[in-house]
């Protein structure tokens, strides 16, 4: 009874202090949730999506997501805003649950590893409500599919992951992993679903209209790239390079190379897998935490999509050889620490112009490879 008590207090303070937060700090922000915003506006009176005039805050993402936008987009823009940010919050809770659930053994107590996963990853969470962004939900929808696809439910799981790409298109990555899988039935529904996502908003806009969407979607996602590389917060390999050796440079073909390598890299991974009881588990979470290295819109706090990957390294930290478990240990906590507030402006400022994330990143990337051929996961 104490026990069911304390947690019911626990709960009740984090709700009290999740709402002072957005109250004092949060509401007046979020702006890329008013993009969302805008754009389900848009979508609800078949308006073009796809505007230079947006500037930096232009809309980037599939003509069906302003589609899904569009309910939201009838509350008053507050009242919309507190809606999603209770709803990113538990979303936060969530993911840390299904990357628990998802796990193929647990090594270390429960509440250890939620607990310690979160510090790691505390600060791409804050950074995420503070935007309103939608990382949480991509990050959500992909493990619920993991989740189901470990129970053998294949074909609804390809769907979750259709749901995602529409969500942030990146998930485009997880097709050829369905596609080396012997059960065809996620990748088949996922094909599908896509299919069934591009066309939708063609109800409203018509099958040219969409067309054109569809249209201005790719000038868009592709004009307002090379802008935003050389930008601290962008952590992709693109960006890395560029800031490194300049943006005229050989830092394209190196991204690409790197980027190329690593995947290759996750294809051994993934031929590996030979007769382990739960594969997948390591194999999406690598695929999550290449994400933002490949994106060249890989801002910071996309990281947090990485959450599983962490608890994972988390879960099998003694497996690593020594020196390995040093690095990921010290990436892992030099990423959960570079603050601004504790860090201060110009070391903090020095700490990203230097892509440090990127590099901690690779090391870990290097330890969830380093598991694999371990076949401790």
């Amino acid at each position: 009874m104490r026990g069911v008590r304390t947690r019911l207090l626990l709960g009740v303070l984090a709700l009290v202090s999740l709402a002072a937060v957005f109250t004092t700090r949060v509401s007046r922000k979020m702006p890329d949730f008013e993009v969302y915003y805008a754009a389900g506006a848009r979508a609800a009176a078949a308006e073009p999506l796809y505007r230079e005039s947006d500037g930096h805050y232009q809309f980037k993402y599939l003509p069906a997501f302003a589609l899904f936008a569009a309910p939201v987009s009838k509350l008053p823009l507050a009242a919309a805003k507190g809606a999603w940010f209770t709803a990113s919050s538990v979303l936060m809770v969530v993911l840390l649950g299904l990357s628990l659930k998802s796990m193929p053994d647990l090594r270390r107590p429960a509440p250890i590893l939620l607990v310690l996963t979160f510090l790691a990853m505390a600060k791409f969470y804050a950074h995420e409500l503070v935007l309103g962004q939608v990382n949480l939900l991509f990050g959500v929808i992909v493990m619920l599919g993991l989740v189901l696809m470990r129970s053998g439910r294949d074909a609804a799981a390809g769907l979750l992951l259709a749901l995602a790409l529409v969500v942030k298109p990146y998930a485009v990555i997880f097709l050829p992993w369905l596609a080396a899988r012997k059960n065809r039935a996620a990748l088949v529904t996922m094909v599908a679903g896509l299919a069934l996502f591009i066309a939708l908003p063609a109800v409203r806009y018509g099958w040219n209209g969409n067309m054109a969407l569809l249209r201005d979607w790719w000038q868009t996602v592709t004009t307002t790239t090379a802008p935003n590389l050389l930008n601290p917060d962008n952590v992709s390999l693109s960006a890395m390079f560029s800031r490194w050796l300049g943006p005229d440079s050989p830092a394209p073909i190196l991204a690409a190379a790197t980027g190329g390598f690593l995947l290759l890299l996750t294809a051994v991974v993934f031929a590996g897998r030979g007769s382990l009881p739960a594969p997948d588990p390591l194999e999406a979470s690598l695929l999550l935490l290449l994400i933002p290295l490949l994106s060249p819109q890989g801002w910071d706090y996309v990281f947090l999509i990485g959450t599983p990957a962490v608890m994972l390294l988390v879960n099998y930290l003694p497996a690593l050889p020594r020196g390995l478990r040093v690095m990921t240990v010290t990436a892992i906590a030099a990423i959960a620490f570079s603050i601004f507030d504790l860090m201060g402006r110009a070391a903090y400022a020095t700490f990203m112009q230097l892509s440090l994330i990127t590099v901690f990143v690779l090391i870990e990337i290097a330890a969830v490879v380093t598991l694999r051929f371990r076949r401790a996961a």
